[in-house]
């Protein structure tokens, strides 16, 4: 197994102390454990800020279109960074954690990009196929849009769950080529093992998320049913009651899948992790309710990632007591660190390369 550059607050025997130390995450007292995080990190409420975004609309190979909602700061320069956000399943550039951080990093003076994948936000009539968790070419197409339209302007890729596992899977894909102006990546909360994700989030203790999200998709298919009668659908047999049936009888069929399982073998980025040759930030959480941790151990690394695996942040949660964060969103200042480390380091090279080729597979 090659190496993982590993920093993690678990009890693994000999890790190594990567380059970017992070400050230990003390869980609120109110919030223990991975249930009540990740019930904290989405249903908390947090005083959103006026939408100011400029949308963008990025046409695909194959017609459909995505769009971006570029939240630009107005002493933002043409070699600034930029930062592309992914969002996870049945989400959009509305979720908490997008809006959260794309006001922090305007703040910063970072223009943040936010993804609606396929279908979803303001692109849900827009799209004739769907998202799914393998779709790293459209995060491709996103990536080189933004060079064209900025091209000295450095870009780091940072995903969320669904949106994570598509970050990772598209730089093991990369290997040593370039996409746009892609210097640096974050994964958080990556599912790169879909199958082992399926049965774990199917599990009697995690069985409400199992019915929430299959809730939720199904109640996407259903305002894309009337938003975008062109798009393709769906008539089942029966309602899918788990994640693993929707995909099956939905996900499979309509993306060229031969099923659930092909779909989870084919999309995972486990396999391509060991490929990655960008900078990479992956951190995730040994409670998380979604994703088993042993995923992460099982997982062939690179020196180029490293991983952080805290204790008590559950899913995309993370809610911290008070430290040194100006607020309890733990997670989201590390993003904010990691972005802002990625600048330092990119403003002490000479020039920006140009851009290279994607692999063939695009």
């Amino acid at each position: 197994m090659s190496r993982w550059v590993l920093f993690a607050i678990t009890s693994v025997a000999g890790n190594q102390m990567s380059s970017f130390d992070l400050p230990p995450f003390r869980p609120h007292l109110l919030f223990r454990g991975g249930h009540a995080q990740t019930f904290a990190g989405a249903y908390l409420p947090f005083r959103r800020p006026a939408y100011r975004a400029r949308k963008h609309h990025i046409p695909l190979d194959d017609g459909d279109q995505i769009v971006l909602h570029d939240d630009c700061p107005p002493s933002w320069q043409p070699t600034d960074r930029t930062v592309l956000l992914v969002h996870g399943l049945a989400g959009c550039h509305e979720s908490g954690y997008m809006v959260r951080l794309a006001h922090k990093l305007s703040a910063f003076g970072v223009r943040a990009f936010r993804m609606d994948l396929r279908g979803c936000g303001a692109g849900m009539h827009l799209a004739r196929l769907p998202y799914h968790s393998g779709r790293s070419e459209d995060a491709a197409a996103v990536l080189s849009a933004i060079a064209r339209h900025l091209p000295h302007s450095p870009t780091t890729l940072i995903g969320f769950s669904l949106g994570a596992n598509i970050v990772l899977k598209l730089l093991g894909e990369l290997g040593e080529h370039r996409c746009g102006n892609l210097d640096s990546a974050m994964a958080v909360c990556p599912p790169i093992d879909l199958a082992a994700c399926s049965r774990h989030i199917s599990r009697r203790a995690n069985r409400m998320y199992d019915l929430y999200f299959v809730r939720m998709l199904l109640h996407q298919l259903e305002r894309r049913r009337r938003a975008a009668p062109h798009a393709v659908h769906v008539r089942f047999e029966r309602p899918p009651r788990t994640l693993w049936e929707f995909d099956n009888a939905f996900t499979a069929v309509v993306c060229g899948f031969q099923s659930a399982d092909d779909y989870y073998h084919r999309s995972s980025a486990i396999r391509r992790i060991q490929n990655i040759r960008v900078p990479t930030l992956i951190l995730a959480s040994s409670d998380d309710p979604m994703i088993p941790c042993d995923v992460f151990h099982r997982a062939d690394g690179s020196s180029a990632v490293q991983l952080h695996l805290v204790e008590g942040g559950g899913h995309l949660g993370f809610f911290a007591r008070r430290g040194v964060d100006p607020d309890r969103r733990w997670m989201e200042w590390r993003v904010i660190e990691w972005v802002m480390q990625q600048q330092a380091a990119a403003r002490s090279q000479p020039t920006i390369e140009g851009t290279r080729p994607l692999t063939s597979a695009y």
